[in-house]
């Protein structure tokens, strides 16, 4: 519940050599930068520096021309150029250019119109061109065009008269001229851009977010490479992911892009394919009310993902030889693990006569444990809470786990400064892992790395040397969370080598694939390693998740899946806190006074109450609101001085206050000032009350204890607060254990996994 120095989980204070790695501290964030008035440029010059030393190899003619004019611009006409690349969409009004740090701006746009970085609108550009237009403007177009325009109508509704009645080449003669500027070379600013990032942008904001402190990049003189390998592999990449950007701006050229599947490219490197697969996915979706059209974009892709649609769609065709014979070829030669477990289970609903997916039949056959309904909103956390209260080690990991593993046992090959290249500074992912040549590159160091599980005491110690000497360094795999070190430890101190073998060569093999959808919890229990997913009411199981509980199995582990099932647990304790302050939020504020309930199956068990000196000067309002003065405080304890016995009396509660977050941000930053974090589930009585008992016109605690009698006789002090709260609560859990009991009956007890 408490942790020391601000860490996300406290260290195994049993092991001496997991704790000496440092823990991980909250840094505040750093103070806003000056930005310098030319930044913009400064980003596109360096931007086109790195393009030229590092992707020279696969710029083509156009763009050459392109950076060559470009750099033949002046000063103000490059500024203006940046300006608009920074811009969105294409189309600008000239009028709408106010850049004071630009001098002479019309003599710029003159200059750039002359080099043909700026051209004039062309009837394909009157849609956009209508967006532009104010509603003043649109309604004198269409008095112009002798259309009958009343005073009350919406813009929303002018613009689509316009674009009804006003023809494109009229709209241009109306135009006074140079008033719309249209953006020329796009494509090779979109292009350049792609290659750098590696994705469609439509500016440099990563560089301005970068400059003000925001994004972290790695070193500009590192070791880079290109991310492609030649100009066809680049651009069959584009040609796919500038369509799929088209695409999600704007639905409506589903149809005119279909009329290009017959141009597709077909790349056959790995980027550009996966380029393709996304976009023939999305594409497919987007034509799906053409049945026919929409499984031939299909067939043109090669993901699991493709191949799912294409089934559903033969079934709902009624084309179901043909969706028999399709998901046989899958079953037979699937693409991937995730296509072939698709096609067996649906093969057997669809043609076995199984009524039921195979993710429902494991869903439905899971083990369930009973979690107290106060955690309802953290089931991970608080099946971490239940299998360590049966004694055992539990972390929730998720995907951290084998991501940090991977990471430290690899680091030397994948951040080492002889090997660490990546595609830009942006990207800290190096390129190996995101081209899937990590194994093909370093087949030998690998084996020789994975030989090293074999010996605990030797793979413990490389480690440790890794984690302390690289903590809290910048990059996309290791998680530096305390927690995950200390279940990485724990993981290799009783996991099986061969089996931990198993899932890092396949992490080796193919990273971004392999890298999701691992269970939430690692457990070490009397039997060894054991990995769990969890799912709560509402939960569905996807199928990579199913599809990692399986590869864990046949690598050697225990992995399974657990159902929680919400109760009151009579064992659970819950502690009602009430703080009175020096105002209201706030760091500078601070408490004055802590009251505090502790009930166990409804039974008050304990109550504690003190003044606190918050070391500073309390108001008059607040004296006379709570009644606490500057001289009542003057000698009591600090918060410090009480902080033990409190943290005691919230150890493995749930933190309940009418209106909690007020209460817990006081209590959680008094703490906080002590170097320690609290972390505990929460229920606000007051908004317990709103749901379970509606219809009352205030639910302020005064008024709901005169409602349901509950005494309040020192409103404003902590501890009757505390204590009209907890009857609140007894209210609330009788109303939530009627309700829980109606929906899945009333046997609460706990369930043996």
């Amino acid at each position: 519940m408490l942790y020391p120095d601000n860490k996300s989980d406290a260290l195994d204070p049993t092991s001496s050599d997991v704790a000496a790695v440092r823990p991980r501290r909250r840094r505040s964030p750093p103070p806003p930068r000056d930005l310098p008035t030319y930044y913009y440029h400064q980003h596109f010059t360096e931007m086109l520096d790195f393009i030229g030393a590092h992707y020279s190899n696969v710029i083509s003619d156009y763009e050459s021309c392109f950076l060559a004019d470009y750099c033949a611009l002046s000063f103000p006409a490059q500024c203006l150029y940046v300006r608009l690349i920074n811009r969105r969409g294409r189309l600008f009004k000239r009028s709408k250019l106010p850049y004071p740090e630009i001098p002479d701006i019309n003599g710029a746009i003159e200059e750039l119109e002359r080099a043909e970085f700026i051209v004039a609108p062309a009837p394909k550009d009157a849609l956009e061109i209508f967006e532009l237009l104010t509603r003043d403007q649109l309604t004198s177009l269409l008095r112009t065009a002798g259309c009958r325009v009343t005073g009350a109508a919406k813009k929303a509704d002018l613009t689509s008269l316009a674009k009804t009645h006003i023809p494109p080449a009229q709209l241009l003669a109306l135009l006074p001229k140079g008033s719309i500027l249209v953006q020329a070379k796009a494509d090779a600013v979109h292009f350049l851009m792609f290659l750098y990032f590696g994705k469609t942008e439509n500016g440099l904001s990563p560089f301005t977010l970068r400059d003000l402190g925001l994004v972290k990049t790695q070193n500009p003189s590192g070791n880079y490479q290109s991310r492609f390998s030649d100009p066809e592999e680049a651009r069959h990449a584009w040609y796919f992911a500038s369509r799929s950007e088209a695409l999600s701006a704007n639905p409506e050229l589903a149809d005119t892009l279909y009329d290009e599947l017959d141009e597709w490219p077909s790349p056959e490197t790995g980027t550009a394919a996966d380029w393709r697969d996304q976009f023939a996915y999305q594409l497919g979706r987007a034509l799906e009310y053409d049945s026919e059209r929409a499984l031939q974009v299909y067939r043109h892709g090669e993901s699991s993902r493709c191949s799912e649609r294409t089934v559903r769609l033969l079934l709902a065709s009624n084309r179901k030889e043909d969706a028999r014979l399709f998901l046989e070829r899958c079953i037979e030669d699937p693409a991937n693990e995730e296509e072939a477990l698709f096609a067996q289970d649906l093969y057997q609903r669809k043609f076995g006569k199984k009524s039921t997916s195979r993710l429902t039949d494991v869903l439905r056959c899971a083990a369930v444990i009973d979690i107290d309904d106060s955690y309802r909103g953290s089931p991970e956390w608080a099946a971490v809470r239940w299998f360590r209260h049966q004694g055992h080690q539990a972390f929730k990991i998720e995907n951290r786990l084998w991501r940090t593993l991977f990471g430290l046992l690899f680091w030397d090959k994948l951040f080492g400064e002889q090997s660490a290249n990546r595609h830009s500074p942006f990207e800290r992912l190096p390129s190996d892992l995101s081209q899937r040549k990590f194994l093909a590159n370093n087949k030998a160091a690998i084996n020789e790395r994975l030989a090293l599980l074999t010996d605990r005491k030797a793979l413990k110690k490389w480690l440790l040397n890794i984690s302390t000497t690289h903590f809290g360094s910048k990059n996309s795999v290791v998680c530096w969370r305390q927690s995950t070190i200390n279940a990485v430890f724990a993981l290799v101190a009783s996991a099986p080598p061969h089996a931990l073998t198993d899932i890092l060569r396949r992490l080796c093999e193919n990273y971004g694939e392999a890298r999701q959808g691992y269970p939430d919890l690692l457990v070490i229990d009397d039997q060894g390693v054991r990995f769990v997913e969890i799912k709560s009411d509402g939960d569905q199981l996807r199928r990579k998740q199913l599809l990692r509980l399986e590869q864990l199995r046949r690598a050697g582990f225990r992995a399974d899946l657990l159902r929680v099932k919400w109760v009151l647990h009579p064992e659970q304790a819950y502690t009602v806190v009430d703080v009175e302050t020096t105002g209201g939020r706030g760091a500078q504020h601070r408490v004055t006074e802590i009251g505090v309930v502790k009930l166990v199956n409804g039974i008050v068990v304990q109550e504690f109450q003190t003044l606190i000196n918050p070391g500073r000067h309390i108001p008059s309002a607040i004296t006379h609101l709570t009644g606490i003065s500057n001289a009542m405080v003057a000698d009591a304890p600090t918060f410090q001085d009480i902080a033990e016995e409190l943290a005691a009396l919230l150890e493995g509660a749930v933190f309940v206050a009418h209106n909690v977050d007020f209460d817990y941000g006081f209590i959680s930053r008094e703490f906080e000032r002590l170097g320690y974090s609290l972390a505990m589930p929460k229920l606000c009585t007051c908004a317990a009350m709103r749901k379970l008992y509606p219809g009352h016109s205030s639910y302020g605690l005064a008024a709901l204890s005169a409602a349901y009698d509950i005494p309040l006789t020192q409103h404003h002090r902590a501890l009757n607060d505390a204590q009209a709260a907890a009857s609140l609560l007894m209210l609330i859990n009788k109303k939530r254990q009627e309700l829980l009991g109606a929906s899945q009956g009333t046997d609460l007890s706990p369930a043996d996994p």
